[in-house]
């Protein structure tokens, strides 16, 4: 389950991991989540392995409506995309 990290009525914040399998590489994921569910998106780290079979790594923070992160969350796992949500209890950055 993904949880929140900071809830307001208006503003919400979500960090996920976004593992994205290479057949999706050439395609702007992170554009089009920006684009078409109007939240902000900040990335807090990635990794990208070229000629490997082991999919990219991306560690976002999602902003926005608890209805427009939802529909984000829905779209990503539509294209089966896995995804992630853990943050530190701390709230300065991921553990796993």
């Amino acid at each position: 389950m993904i949880s929140f990290i900071n809830q307001s009525s208006s503003m919400n914040q979500l960090r996920v991991r976004l593992y994205i399998p290479q057949s999706y590489w050439q395609e702007p994921i992170i554009s089009r989540i920006i684009s078409c569910f109007q939240i902000t998106v900040n990335i807090t780290g990635a990794e990208l392995e070229k000629n490997t079979n082991i999919p990219g790594r991306f560690d976002l923070e999602l902003r926005g409506s608890m209805s427009q992160i939802g529909d984000c969350l829905n779209y990503l796992e539509s294209l089966n995309i896995k995804v992630l949500g853990k943050a530190n209890a701390d709230g300065d950055s991921w553990y796993c």
